[in-house]
């Protein structure tokens, strides 16, 4: 297999021999297990679905089950897709994906949701510097300004920095080398931050 499901459990410090700080972060990668096998001959695409963490069956719906059912799998809260790459061995639904898929040396691509942060104004959320302290001015000090001219365009173009919704937004940071693989407890250990909160779910994935 290419890549697992996991979540993520925080940040902490590693040392090399040398007395080197090495931040890292901690991921419960694993158990997953295959719900589904895609074709591209039958789904327009080569992929393989993976399933993660476990739940109750009340906490899915009818349609959910049937389809975890159908693959002779647990009731499984998250499904993630792994497409577009060469299977090493034949897999087939209801198989067991554990993290020693990984070795220590490996880089992987992390996939995950950064921090929602809500509605933020244009120096949070696109580092404007603000407007000038002086003059009399009192209560534009982090206002965006002016959005365009006057009688030409006539509009504002898009795509223009403003205020909005912040965070929340499918992030994926590449080539983190993988530092620390222990089986027994199903985590991973990566070399520096991934995106999302504690307990967010991430998606690993080796180049």
């Amino acid at each position: 297999m290419v890549g697992i499901i996991g979540r993520k459990l925080g940040m902490t410090r590693l040392f090399t021999e040398r007395g080197k700080v090495i931040p890292v972060t901690v991921i419960e990668a694993g158990p997953c297990y295959v719900t589904q096998v895609k074709t591209k001959e039958r789904d327009g695409y080569d992929a393989v679905q993976l399933g993660f963490q476990e739940v109750k069956e009340r906490s899915l719906n009818k349609p959910l089950l049937g389809h975890l059912k159908k693959a002779g799998v647990k009731a499984l809260r998250v499904l993630r897709e792994f497409r577009d790459f060469q299977l090493e061995e034949p897999v087939s639904p209801g198989q067991e994906v554990r993290v020693d898929i990984f070795r220590v040396g490996d880089l992987v691509d992390v996939t995950g949701y950064s921090k929602g942060r809500g509605f933020a104004g244009v120096v949070k959320r696109h580092k404007f510097g603000g407007g000038p302290k002086t003059h009399g001015q009192s209560d534009r000090w982090r206002a965006p300004g002016s959005l365009g001219q006057s009688s030409f365009p006539s509009r504002v173009f898009k795509g223009l920095r403003m205020a909005g919704r912040m965070g929340n937004r499918r992030v994926t940071v590449k080539h983190l080398e993988v530092v620390k693989v222990d089986p027994e407890n199903n985590l991973l250990v990566v070399k520096g931050a991934v995106p999302g909160a504690t307990k967010g779910i991430v998606t690993i994935k080796r180049q």
